[in-house]
């Protein structure tokens, strides 16, 4: 039926479908505008999955039980699904997975800035499932509603994981603030160095992002990064109150005005320094990324090597 349209009529019904708030699904027409930003964003949110599971990971090992063992592994587990979850989204656009991977190894492609801060202790565990996790949920949740079906559907599954993540890592920080004043410190050091970080996960200040507006307009996203901010923050003190911690920032207060908390202001120096690769673990996470694809270059020929095998039997 496409074939007969025009491009402007093409277009034109991109555009309305947008409007009636439905979803574009893989063999709906889209401007290459369209195309090329949901690629960038699923790919930039694949490849966080996929390095994400390294600094979690390196602690998988010296976890002191059996059952934090587990459930760190399993975390770690639905990370590499979550990656898998979008890799695929991505691969309905036309991208193909491999070519994504290159461009993450080689630096082409970005991932979260938050993945390139170091795991110093057990509490850090904790603190990036809560603080870092929440930030995720808050940014993803609406995520679920994104004008692209595939990206959209992953997010329900993905959402509903990192909410449990969300109160693992909480149970933890709560039973080590229950513990001696060693492992409160321990608490109380983790939280102050991911908390300004978790607030850069949202993205630069709205004045200076320069794919909001568009994303919005296509209704990618539902909300603009200094929204989602805010609502981190918002939900996020009540739950450092409950738990005994406190937040690094001094100019963090009620403002009843506004029905918000105000907070200090971000040093987005600093973000600009780790997105553009200067961060505390940037060369080691890639390093690492970079290693792995490597290693594993045996097994996807032995796949590739089967499936034609298979094929050439039929």
């Amino acid at each position: 039926m496409t074939a007969t349209l025009s491009e402007k009529d093409l277009e034109q019904h991109f555009e309305h479908t947008i409007e009636k708030d439905q979803r574009i699904e893989p063999r709906d027409w889209v401007p290459e505008g369209y195309r090329k930003t949901m690629i960038r964003q699923i790919a930039q949110h694949a490849h966080s999955e996929i390095i994400g599971m390294q600094p979690e990971g390196n602690w998988i090992t010296r976890a002191p039980s059996l059952r934090r063992k587990a459930i760190l592994l399993a975390k770690v587990q639905d990370e590499a699904g979550h990656g898998l979850y979008l890799y695929s989204a991505a691969e309905t656009l036309g991208a193909d997975r491999a070519d994504l991977t290159e461009k993450l190894i080689t630096g082409r492609q970005k991932y979260s800035s938050i993945f390139n801060y170091p795991t110093l202790t057990f509490a850090d565990v904790g603190a990036i499932g809560w603080l870092v996790d929440g930030a995720a949920i808050c940014n993803q949740v609406p995520l679920c509603r994104s004008s692209y079906g595939p990206y959209a559907r992953a997010m329900i599954r993905i959402c509903k994981e990192e909410s449990f993540h969300q109160r693992q890592a909480y149970e933890l920080l709560m039973t080590m603030m229950k513990g001696t004043q060693a492992q409160r410190d321990m608490v109380q050091d983790a939280v102050n160095r991911f908390w300004w970080p978790s607030l850069m996960m949202f993205g630069p200040p709205d004045a200076e992002s320069a794919n909001t507006a568009q994303s919005m307009a296509w209704k990618i996203k539902r909300h603009t990064n200094d929204e989602l901010r805010q609502r981190f923050v918002d939900m996020t003190v009540p739950q450092a109150e409950a738990l005994g911690v406190t937040l690094p920032d001094p100019d963090l207060k009620w403002n009843a005005e506004r029905g918000h908390y105000d907070f200090g202001p971000v040093d987005w120096d600093e973000m600009k320094q780790v997105v553009a690769g200067n961060g505390p673990c940037n060369a080691e996470r890639l390093a690492r990324r970079r290693q792995a694809h490597e290693d594993g270059a045996w097994v996807r020929e032995a796949a590739a090597a089967h499936a034609r095998k298979m094929a050439e039997a039929k």
